[in-house]
C-alpha cells in the first residue's frame, strides 16, 4: 500500500475525487465490489478508495487468467488478485470466491469481464450474479456496489486524473426472483449512470 497509494498513485495523478453519497452499507454484510474497467489502473484507484486503509479490509479481485501471467501476474497476486477461467470456472475457484464472500471480505469483480477501453456497451458476463446467488445458501446480506471509474484521458497519462463514483448498494436478496439478464440490464444501468458522474468530473 505504501508503494502503491502513497509513491505511484500520488506522482503518476495529479487529482482524484471519490464520491460515494455518504452511502452506508449494513453492518455484517458481505460486499462484492462491481467497477467499470477502463485501465489497468482500476485496481489500484479502486483500492486506495476502498481498501484496507478505508475500510479496514482487503480489496480480493478476481481476475482473468491472462492477467495473471509474468511479472504483472506477481504483482497482481500481491494485490490480492486471483484468476479464474472464464469459460470454464474450476469448482476450486468459485468455492475460494464464496468463502471469500461468506467471510465477509471486499470481492471485486469486473462486470464487463475485461478492459473496456473507450466504454462499448457490451453484454455483461453472468459470473457475478451467478456467484452471488451461490454465495446465497452460506450468507444471507450480500450487497453489491455498482462503481464507475474514469479518467481525464482514455489512456491515463502522467498527471492525469481520476475520479471514483459509487452507486447505492444493491442487496442480491431482492433480485433473487429475476433471471441473469434482466438483472445484468439492471446493473449495467446503475455501474454506467455511475460512470457518467465520473466522467463529468474529470472533464470529459
Amino acid at each position: 500500500m505504501f508503494f502503491t497509494q502513497d509513491i505511484v498513485l500520488r506522482i503518476f495523478f495529479s487529482k482524484k475525487k471519490i464520491i460515494n453519497n455518504d452511502f452506508s452499507i449494513p453492518i455484517n454484510s458481505s460486499i462484492i465490489l462491481a467497477p467499470t474497467h477502463r485501465s489497468r489502473w482500476d485496481g489500484l484507484v479502486l483500492t486506495m478508495a476502498m481498501g484496507r486503509r478505508v475500510t479496514k479490509k482487503d480489496c480480493r479481485f478476481m481476475v482473468t487468467k491472462s492477467e495473471m501471467r509474468g511479472i504483472q501476474g506477481w504483482f497482481l497476486k500481491r494485490l490480492g488478485c486471483f484468476s479464474i477461467n472464464q469459460l470454464s470456472p474450476s469448482l476450486s475457484t468459485l468455492k475460494y470466491a464464496v468463502n471469500l464472500i461468506e467471510k465477509g471480505e471486499q470481492l471485486v469483480v469486473f462486470p464487463e469481464g475485461k478492459i473496456n477501453k473507450y466504454g462499448k456497451k457490451l453484454v455483461l458476463k453472468e459470473g457475478l450474479y451467478r456467484l452471488a446467488r451461490l454465495a446465497t445458501k452460506k450468507t444471507k446480506s450480500i450487497i453489491i456496489i455498482p462503481i464507475g471509474i474514469a479518467y481525464s484521458k482514455v489512456t491515463p497519462k502522467f498527471r492525469s486524473e481520476f475520479c471514483l463514483s459509487f452507486g447505492k448498494p444493491i442487496a442480491i436478496n431482492e433480485f433473487l426472483n429475476i433471471n441473469i439478464k434482466e438483472f445484468n440490464e439492471f446493473l449495467n444501468e446503475q455501474i454506467i449512470k455511475e460512470e457518467e458522474i465520473a466522467l463529468k468530473n474529470v472533464g470529459r
